[in-house]
């Protein structure tokens, strides 16, 4: 069967885009909802082998999906429960942590302007080191007393909103053929082998996104971890993770790992400058690596869809819905994407519209034959 994104163009792209706009904007009015669906998602796709597993060894589907559902969900309150209280004892020491680092990053800062002022004479005269130390005087103040604040009170309130994600995980194991089944048996009988295809697309792009993001977070987490230890930035194993996991926001999450490592690495060396210039090496090799070689073997393969769509769609969901935008934007692009391609395909078909007028008017001849 052709394949619908091979006939993607730009009527296609202004749809996705447009109703993938839509569905970010919506999305952002119920994230406490959007987000444990998305983690559901992501561990239907993990745990779905191990329900197949048991399957094979004779174990009926339902309680397979309940056996691995449970587990999972023990798994997570057990990890909740005793992390709640540390974060609260831990609450007042991570904020003098952080600005700790926030001081070492200052400092950085601040050698590097008056390096720069005692090279280029000109910037001495614009006094260029005084307003940049301004500016970033103010947006310290304004990040760490406002912003910074919401968004660690936002995600705490969020926490126990994720033991959902469990409970759809085992609705989506137990019942996803079922829910298929319910909607198939619907669909016209001449676009039942597009729909079946559809479907396919979907389950495919959805499948390969999260598999492929958390085989290339497992590969940034190796190098930059080996990396750091190279470089001799302690906690290495913890920033690596951190920074892999940043890299989820497109565009801005590996500059966000970097900024993170390079204030960690100021404040552990403040009179090794070139300790911050090897992280950030570092950091410009991995994204080279993953940009060329590990993002196309992995999430690259899952998105069918043409690089000016999908960067812009990056910026889209950026800018209508923050960070939930970005995480979102191309997964559910390459979903919309799909499920446009395909329905664009039966729309410009004439046979399949043929076939589906004439398989109406056989049946209303059918039933209207003892009138």
């Amino acid at each position: 069967m052709k394949d619908a994104s091979h006939t993607s163009g730009p009527a296609i792209w202004l749809l996705t885009i447009g109703i993938t706009t839509l569905l970010l904007v919506a999305a952002t009015k119920a994230l406490w909802l959007v987000v444990p669906f998305l983690l559901a998602i992501i561990l239907y796709y993990i745990l779905l082998p191990i329900v197949h597993r048991l399957v094979v060894f004779g174990v009926r589907r339902e309680t397979a999906a309940a056996l691995v559902a449970l587990g999972v969900t023990l798994f997570a309150v057990g990890i909740m429960i005793p992390l709640i209280p540390w974060l609260a004892a831990q609450s007042v020491a991570g904020e003098e942590t952080l600005y700790r680092y926030l001081e070492g990053g200052r400092v950085l800062v601040d050698r590097t302007l008056v390096t720069l002022e005692s090279q280029f004479a000109f910037l001495k005269r614009v006094g260029f080191h005084a307003e940049m130390s301004r500016k970033a005087a103010e947006f310290g103040d304004t990040f760490l007393q406002k912003q910074l604040g919401e968004a660690l009170s936002g995600a705490a309130a969020w926490l126990p909103s994720l033991l959902l994600a469990p409970f759809f995980a085992f609705f989506f194991l137990r019942d996803g053929r079922r829910f298929l089944k319910l909607l198939f048996r619907d669909v016209p009988n001449a676009f039942f082998e597009r729909t079946i295809y559809m479907f396919d697309r979907v389950d495919a792009t959805a499948r390969d996104y999260f598999q492929g993001l958390l085989t290339l977070t497992v590969i940034d987490s190796l190098f930059l971890t080996f990396g750091l230890w190279l470089i001799g930035v302690s906690g290495a194993p913890v920033l690596g993770v951190a920074s892999a996991m940043f890299a989820w926001l497109p565009v801005v999450g590996s500059v966000l790992g970097c900024v993170m490592v390079m204030l960690v690495a100021a404040t552990a060396f403040p009179n090794d400058p070139w300790v911050v210039y090897a992280v950030i090496g570092l950091f410009v090799f991995d994204r080279t690596l993953d940009n060329f070689f590990f993002i196309p073997l992995t999430v690259g393969r899952s998105i069918h869809m043409h690089p000016l769509p999908t960067v812009l769609m990056v910026f889209i969901g950026g800018a209508v819905a923050g960070v939930a935008g970005l995480v979102l934007a191309l997964p559910v692009a390459g979903v919309v994407n799909a499920v446009v391609g395909t329905i664009w395909d039966i729309v410009r078909d004439p046979r399949l519209r043929a076939r589906n007028a004439y398989a109406k008017a056989l049946q209303t001849k059918r039933v209207t034959a003892d009138f």
